[in-house]
């Protein structure tokens, strides 16, 4: 998949931007359109919320103390 002919979420400016205009380090993507890159920081902000909430189930899987 080429990041040349898709968008990108650009986290130090803010901006969506088409095709690879910024650093990598700066990129968040590629998505198929501008909307979807605009999501971004949503998108990003769910899954971290999914995977915390993933960690925090696997951490007490055992029982509601904490013991296995």
């Amino acid at each position: 998949m080429s990041g040349e002919n898709k968008y990108w979420f650009n986290s130090s400016t803010g901006e969506v931007e088409y095709g690879l205009e910024s650093p990598s380090i700066d990129r968040i993507g590629p998505f198929d359109s501008a909307e979807e890159a605009a999501r971004a920081p949503q998108v990003l902000q769910e899954r971290a919320k999914a995977w915390a909430d993933e960690d925090a189930a696997e951490d007490n899987w055992g029982g509601s103390d904490g013991t296995r």
